[in-house]
């Protein structure tokens, strides 16, 4: 098991560390769908040699040349490959990039819309990002894209937001989410009732607490939770999670927080992608 890494950089250059991938590791999806969702922080799309990291890291576990998707507008961006092998097709959306003001916009941007597109109200910020990358997603989707392999989506924090959101439009075979945050109501989370996936949630990460229910705002599945000893623990009580994090959360300002270099509180550090990943690597 990776070790727990509560350092800033951990946080907010998780694209640092490189690849878990081992060429000729034989994966199961979720596990690769959460690694290529940390893989697409990596700034692909501004820095050559970063887009050449990426494409060597999916090559170890079969994939092809990305081809990527932005919408300047918003910041949104996410990338696909496909595995010629199985004709598995994977869609990765880039979380939050702290320096990027576009992406701190659209979080805060929460007030739910409609979402005429499938039903219910969701994230305002969230939808419009979604919505600026949709006709890529569906042009490549019905060309290089295309295929009746598996269609896999996932991302981290925003990119998780942005994957559940087109997982309404694109119907994937599965759909993989890290510290997502809530996305819409119960309205839109009936759209996914027939989605395979997971979304999991790793000990006390605050981002997926918000937005908060009180603005009518529910969580699509129920959570695959990674407890603080890093251990993946399937339908969890509700109990359990709280005693499991109150433990964390103490440990952590004994052990952790007063080090240099490491996230003041266990509620921020573990939204790090790298704390997700210890539990399957």
């Amino acid at each position: 098991m990776l070790p727990y890494d509560a350092t800033r950089e951990a946080l907010y250059h998780s694209e640092q560390r490189g690849t878990l991938f081992v060429a000729g590791a034989v994966l199961p999806l979720p596990q690769i769908a959460m690694e290529a969702a940390r893989l697409a922080y990596l700034r692909a799309e501004t820095v050559p040699g970063e887009r050449v990291r990426l494409d060597e890291a999916l090559a170890r576990v079969g994939f092809g040349p990305v081809t990527l998707f932005v919408h300047a507008d918003s910041g949104s961006y996410a990338y696909g490959t496909r595995r010629s092998s199985d004709g598995t097709r994977l869609l990765a959306f880039r979380g939050t990039q702290p320096d990027d003001l576009d992406d701190l916009l659209t979080d805060l941007n929460f007030p739910p819309v409609e979402w005429p597109e499938t039903g219910g109200r969701v994230h305002a910020g969230f939808a419009r990002a979604c919505r600026g990358l949709r006709a890529e997603l569906e042009a490549w989707l019905g060309g290089a894209g295309s295929g009746s392999g598996a269609l896999v989506l996932t991302g981290h924090s925003l990119g998780a937001a942005l994957a559940t959101l087109a997982a309404t439009l694109l119907r994937p075979t599965l759909l993989v989410t890290l510290g997502s945050p809530r996305v819409g109501n119960a309205g839109f989370a009936a759209a996914l009732a027939g989605v395979p996936g997971a979304r999991y949630v790793d000990c006390t990460d605050i981002v997926t607490r918000v937005p908060p229910p009180e603005l009518d705002y529910v969580h699509v599945r129920a959570p695959s939770y990674i407890d603080s000893a890093g251990r993946l623990r399937e339908d969890p009580s509700e109990a359990a999670m709280q005693a499991d994090g109150r433990r964390a959360k103490l440990a952590y300002l004994l052990q952790q927080a007063w080090r240099p270099g490491h996230v003041g509180l266990r509620s921020f550090a573990d939204h790090a992608p790298v704390n997700y990943l210890r539990a399957f690597f």
